[in-house]
């Protein structure tokens, strides 16, 4: 009895045996899964060598990373959830830019804390984005407002160069007005010379006239002068000479 318990003693010695080592790693944060390692003696009965063991990579969420905007965290928005708030009078503006027929508004919704920057043409909203943060509503506005500017650029020259036209038509109405005065001017004074130089000659007609006729009359005058002396003469000559006292 005693040789057949050695017997057994020395079989189970020289079998094959397992280890299995599990290690704990208390350093690993409360969400990583612990890491198992597992050793396997060599066996004389197995045809190939045990594959150490592989560490098992823990899985970890992955975070949303919205998109960005000039590295502020922003996110395209619902046009019809601002329209409803809009019409709920939910959204608050903060900044507001008008360009023509485009226009950028800055709007916050106390109650979810967020802003929201639209973008509109001719009163229709056209883009839309929500951000978290005041700082990346900003910069989504000034690069709103930049590009309505590019936008509007056209209708800001059209506007530029009616009004000049305008005031082209204005000064060259004021010009051609201006010019038709003095032409009316130049014309007048020229019928008014006329008037002048034919009055002149006129009067040196008349002068002339009566000139003619002062000389003739002058003439006359000394004729009768004359005569009257001459009658004077023939009548003295009937009166007697009367000697003095």
């Amino acid at each position: 009895m005693k040789s057949l318990l050695n017997r057994r003693s020395a079989l189970l010695a020289t079998g094959p045996s397992h280890l299995v080592q599990v290690a704990h790693d208390n350093t690993t944060s409360s969400g990583d899964e612990p890491a198992a390692s597992v050793s396997s003696s060599s066996s004389p009965y197995a045809s190939t060598p045990a594959e150490p063991p592989r560490p098992v990579t823990t899985l970890r969420p992955v975070p949303v990373v919205p998109s960005q905007t000039s590295g502020r965290p922003v996110q395209m928005a619902d046009s019809a959830e601002i329209e409803w708030l809009a019409e709920e009078e939910a959204l608050t503006p903060f900044r507001v830019f008008r360009s023509f027929d485009y226009s950028v508004s800055l709007l916050f919704h106390a109650r979810e804390l967020a802003y929201y920057v639209a973008l509109y043409q001719n009163g229709t909203l056209w883009r839309a984005l929500k951000a978290a943060d005041l700082d990346a509503a900003e910069a989504a506005f000034h690069h709103f407002e930049e590009q309505a500017t590019r936008l509007s650029e056209g209708e800001t020259r059209r506007a530029q160069l009616a009004a000049q036209n305008e005031q082209l038509a204005r000064m060259i109405a004021e010009s051609e007005a201006q010019a038709e005065r003095l032409r009316c001017d130049l014309q007048r004074n020229s019928v008014q010379e006329q008037a002048v130089s034919g009055r002149m000659h006129q009067v040196r007609k008349e002068v002339a006239q009566l000139e003619a006729q002062r000389v003739a009359a002058q003439a006359q005058l000394n004729k009768a002068h004359r005569q009257i002396h001459q009658l004077n003469l023939t009548s003295n000559e009937g009166v007697p000479h009367l000697p003095g006292r």
